[in-house]
């Protein structure tokens, strides 16, 4: 087994990631709040594209959770810094207001893993990545009101979803809104396949080219993707303040 202490392409792709989302919440802004014509915004197809860049990300920070001394201490301050959004962000966009974003889901599921480290190593991970696998296909549409797909799919109770309360689970309600929304459900299941997926990457079982840094840009860019997220925003309002005037935040 060999000692790995880091795995520079995971850096990589997050980095990479984390400028695909600033690239896509610029382009919202742009569309949203400034009425321009981006093209193929807001398209079907468009979602795809930001569900894979969304997914890696989450997905490596299941993996990164495993490289953690104190998973509990760092999902709290996650989740802490994702209320403090919240706060900013219904006051001074209502419209827009991050009512349960990737901070407050990366916080809770890192707490989990935390709290949970026994039980959830309780599975050989190659058992507990496949099973997590399936759970994420299984209830991938909880948000959109059933499980599984297809002709598989099975319509959930409406009550979940007019309880007002069961929005960060993924039971939203017609009305609800939020400018970043990652429920725990179908989401959780891709962290905790990268948590599974992570004792591999750990312990040097991966592909060599998993260990090795070829584009630092990126790598740095990864390491930091919290802040990045954290202050991306306010920093292209201002950028687009500049350039287009006030923005209309009287979204609908």
């Amino acid at each position: 087994m060999r000692n790995i202490k880091r795995a520079g392409l995971l850096d990589e792709v997050r980095g990479f990631a984390i400028i695909c989302m600033v690239v896509y919440h610029t382009m919202f802004t742009l569309k949203a709040f400034y009425k321009v014509d981006v093209p193929f915004f807001f398209e079907n197809w468009f979602y795809w594209i930001w569900a894979v860049f969304a997914g890696s990300f989450v997905f490596i920070s299941g993996i990164v959770c495993r490289y953690s001394a104190n998973n509990i201490k760092r999902g709290a301050q996650c989740f802490l810094i994702g209320m403090i959004l919240t706060f900013v962000t219904a006051l001074v966009a209502p419209p827009v207001a991050i009512m349960f974003g990737i901070l407050h889901f990366l916080g809770i599921c890192m707490m989990l893993v935390g709290l949970g480290e026994e039980l959830i190593d309780f599975l050989p991970p190659s058992v507990g990545f496949i099973l997590n696998a399936v759970l994420l296909v299984f209830t991938w549409n909880v948000p959109r009101g059933y499980l599984g797909t297809g002709v598989l799919s099975v319509p959930l109770p409406e009550l979940l979803y007019k309880a007002r309360l069961l929005f960060p689970l993924g039971f939203k309600g017609v009305n609800f809104s939020s400018g970043d929304y990652f429920p725990i459900l179908p989401w959780v299941f891709l962290f905790f396949a990268g948590v599974y997926f992570g004792v591999f990457v750990k312990s040097g079982e991966c592909p060599r080219f998993f260990y090795t840094t070829r584009v630092p840009f990126l790598a740095a860019v990864g390491r930091y993707t919290i802040w990045i997220y954290l202050f991306h925003q306010p920093v292209a309002m201002l950028i687009l303040f500049f350039i287009l005037g006030a923005p209309d935040f009287n979204y609908k």
